[in-house]
């Protein structure tokens, strides 16, 4: 179904998910709070990743420190290049990354048929490297502003992305220190300290999960372009030679793993990079069909011997790896995966939500929201409810709660028609909600019901634990 992107921020709100950071003060643009359901949601998520990347033989972890040397950002070139190339529209004052509106731009002509005439300029994008390049292109190519249809532009200029701050009580250059912009070179600088203690072999990989920061220009589309985000990244360090085979496997790993949690497959798309950046011999996005429309929700990227080569040659220390059967040297090659666990958290929460006609009470029907979340992912696990408030239910559904609430994520509630009751429970995702009734007191069985199909059954409450420990571990 087609939902709107106002209507997932609405629902984001109100039930809980995500808040506008510092709302009571106006907000911080490009910053968000994640709240009671949110931060369960995104805790799912990062350990769902966090099991799929490190329970194996051939990865390991680490969580390096937020701010790092000066010097990390010179060796990565980020001090140099992480910036973006931005033009701003005379006319409607919108300001777009250059590079973005005219792939954008060459998206909409190949939607047209015009294949000859975006491969042209798809050619020249791939060669473009300087802010004269890329306004060039525009104003030959008479790209229009999206918004307001004008060809008025100011010339293109980079803007740095990075967060600078200072370390000590002085504030001065010497003091000058970064907010990662990454969280890939705290595992490159980390890189012979975990090969040393860790005693590994290659092909093997680091993963990390840890925020990042950026300063856009323009953050848009909630949470899928921000100031502060969290990332889950991990390097794999390879022989040399063997990069396409290992970018092919973790390209295909990647994809798989979002539709293992439920992903829809026509929702999901890979798209190789048109323009390479300066350390990639080959670069895919994994794309969710957001809202919006099409957006990056991870990056697999071939990255050569770039940043540990960078790193050896700043850092004046050797980043050489020994085979341990021929005794070569040489510096490893990298594939990175890299995917943003607030934006897989909007992907998630949009390829969730659903609108359907269930029947009512008065022989009608009525719209029935519910977030399909798969249960892995899905912020609550189990509801308990007692069917009325009297008759000995209350206290049964009581201990129900306390007993499943200590394994599994559990709410209980008592207030409302029991329709109601499982509304509010489809609007949070909630796989399976549990009614005690007047039955459980006679014979000990609860009813259980299942969020996607409505579907009811009974089952003894002493097999509860037994139950849940086998749907939602498979599932």
């Amino acid at each position: 179904m087609t939902v709107s992107l106002d209507t997932i921020v609405s629902l984001a709100k109100r039930r809980g998910f995500v808040f506008q950071s510092s709302e009571v003060y106006g907000g911080l643009n490009g910053c968000w709070d994640f709240g009671p359901l949110g931060v369960e949601l995104l805790r799912n998520i990062k350990e769902q990743w966090w099991r799929a990347m490190t329970l194996r033989d051939d990865i390991e972890g680490l969580d390096a420190a937020i701010l790092m040397h000066p010097r990390t950002w010179h060796a990565s070139g980020h001090v140099e290049q992480f910036a973006d190339p931005m033009i701003d529209n005379r006319t409607s004052k919108a300001r777009y990354r250059a590079d973005t509106l005219i792939e954008e731009y060459i998206a909409r002509l190949r939607s047209k048929g015009k294949t000859a005439e975006a491969d042209a300029l798809a050619d020249r994008l791939r060669n473009a490297k300087t802010a004269d390049d890329y306004y060039t292109i525009i104003v030959e190519a008479q790209i229009p502003d999206p918004v307001s249809g004008s060809r008025d532009w100011t010339p293109v200029r980079y803007f740095n992305l990075m967060f600078k701050t200072y370390i000590g009580p002085v504030e001065d250059e010497s003091s000058v220190v970064y907010l990662r912009p990454e969280t890939a070179q705290g595992i490159f600088v980390n890189f012979k300290n975990v090969l040393d203690s860790s005693r590994r072999k290659l092909p093997f990989g680091i993963a990390q999960i840890g925020k990042a920061f950026r300063n856009e220009i323009n953050t848009k589309y909630f949470l899928f372009r921000t100031r502060e985000f969290e990332q889950m990244e991990m390097q794999y360090f390879i022989v040399p030679g063997s990069e396409q085979q290992y970018f092919d496997y973790w390209l295909e790993q990647r994809y798989q793993w979002f539709l293992s949690l439920g992903m829809r497959a026509e929702a999901l798309r890979v798209t190789p990079h048109e323009k390479l950046a300066h350390y990639a011999s080959a670069a895919a996005d994994i794309e969710y069909e957001f809202p919006f429309g099409w957006g990056e929700i991870e990056g697999v990227h071939s990255r050569t011997d770039f940043d540990l080569r960078r790193h050896q040659e700043y850092s004046g220390k050797r980043f050489e790896y020994t085979d341990p059967y021929t005794g070569q040297k040489f510096i490893p090659y990298v594939i990175e995966t890299s995917v943003g666990a607030t934006r897989s958290f909007m992907a998630f929460f949009c390829n969730a939500y659903s609108e359907e006609e269930v029947p009512s009470t008065d022989s009608k029907t009525e719209v029935r929201t519910v977030l399909r979340f798969h249960p892995q992912l899905a912020p609550v696990k189990i509801a308990v409810f007692p069917l009325v408030n009297k008759e000995g239910m209350p206290e049964r559904a009581e201990a129900i709660y306390r007993d499943l609430q200590r394994r599994w994520k559990t709410q209980y509630d008592d207030s409302g028609a029991i329709g109601r009751r499982y509304r509010r429970q489809d609007e949070i995702g909630t796989p399976y909600c549990i009614t005690v009734d007047g039955q459980t007191i006679a014979d000990g069985t609860v009813t259980i019901r299942h969020r996607d199909t409505m579907l009811q059954e009974r089952i003894a409450a002493d097999r509860l634990v037994e139950y849940f420990s086998a749907v939602l571990q498979h599932q």
